[in-house]
């Protein structure tokens, strides 16, 4: 699964960082390199739908950091992903 919002989500889950900081992390603890169109797309979409915030610097970058309902957003996306893995991975062994 490569969807760049939950990525996204998950960088911004343990405090705020900037678009390159999150692009750097994602790297690092999902092994995926998302391209500047790619990262700016899903933080416009996740900032459209109140998923996360800028905030508000005098540095020319960006910041973002997660909203209450972009947790709970990535709190659910985690559980449902969690399930997937689960019954995978049973049915890996039953095969």
């Amino acid at each position: 699964m490569q969807d760049p919002a939950i990525f996204v989500l998950a960088s911004l889950a343990d405090g705020e960082k900037h678009g390159y900081a999150i692009m750097e992390d994602i790297r690092v603890f999902a092994g995926v390199r998302l391209g500047p169109g790619t990262l700016y797309g899903a933080i416009a979409r996740l900032e459209q739908r109140g998923w996360i915030q800028a905030v508000k610097t005098c540095s020319r970058r960006q910041p973002y950091r997660l909203s209450a309902e972009g947790s709970q957003r990535l709190k659910e996306q985690l559980a449902l992903l969690g399930q997937v893995v689960r019954t995978g991975t049973r049915r890996l062994r039953e095969a």
